[in-house]
């Protein structure tokens, strides 16, 4: 399936001439449920990561949870990734700085954009410029994100790269099923509204069949949308340029 995606997805990147990073979850620590479907071996599953970027030639990025894993996973990807509930664990953010990789900080749903500086601050601190911040949204209320999209533009500022993550800020958290819901008919404005704020880059899951993904279906965006809106999202990108 990872083969299968990247193969499609390396299609359209190339057809608009769009740099691509490949992203997967080795191991999904973050489930609301004990019975969540966490991954396949840690082992297993970076080996197909590394697979995904050799064989495509591309750049790979994984989550890491705790800071003992960002070694063992820099072996294998080329980006580190750090979730957005853990992006104030200091000792998590220096040990995926000090492995030289480039480390992508997702923005705490609790955060607001300019606290974000301080998560920066540590990698550069510890010998690191390699660094992308990722927007996912703001908590609102218990179960709803929304996005500010004026945190684009402050967390720019800090001179690094800033990426809009258009499906994880869709989420419904922790509904009443203990399953994660969302709203991915809402993916193409997200996009949108991103790209002509002037984001960097965006962060899409995507699936042939999101409703027998093994996480986050509920608001992933069907692989055979994907060309009509990355065709839209490059008019936009021109347009402001």
């Amino acid at each position: 399936m990872a083969l299968r995606i990247a193969e499609r997805i390396i299609q359209l990147t190339d057809k608009y001439n769009i740099p691509y990073i490949f992203k997967g979850s080795y191991r999904k620590a973050n489930r609301s449920r004990l019975d969540s479907f966490t991954g396949i071996g840690d082992e297993k599953a970076l080996k197909i990561l590394r697979k995904v970027g050799e064989t495509f030639n591309i750049p790979t990025v994984t989550d890491i949870h705790e800071s003992y894993e960002a070694a063992i996973a820099a072996e294998y990807v080329d980006v580190l990734q750090i979730p957005a509930f853990l992006c104030r664990q200091t000792n998590l953010l220096v040990a995926a700085a000090e492995t030289g990789k480039v480390v992508n900080i997702k923005k705490g749903q609790f955060l607001s954009a300019g606290s974000m500086k301080y998560a920066v601050d540590k990698v550069k601190e510890s010998g690191n410029d390699q660094v992308i911040l990722t927007d996912r949204g703001n908590t609102f209320g218990y179960q709803d994100l929304i996005v500010d999209f004026r945190s684009i533009p402050e967390m720019k500022s800090f001179q690094v790269p800033v990426v809009m993550d258009c499906t994880h800020s869709l989420q419904q958290p922790n509904q009443t099923t203990g399953v994660t819901g969302g709203k991915p008919q809402l993916i193409e404005t997200i996009a949108k509204a991103a790209i002509a704020v002037g984001a960097d880059g965006l962060f899409i899951e995507t699936h042939p069949e999101p409703s027998t993904a093994k996480s986050d279906g509920a608001n992933m965006l069907q692989l055979d949308l994907l060309d009509e809106l990355l065709g839209k999202l490059i008019r936009i990108r021109e347009a402001i340029l």
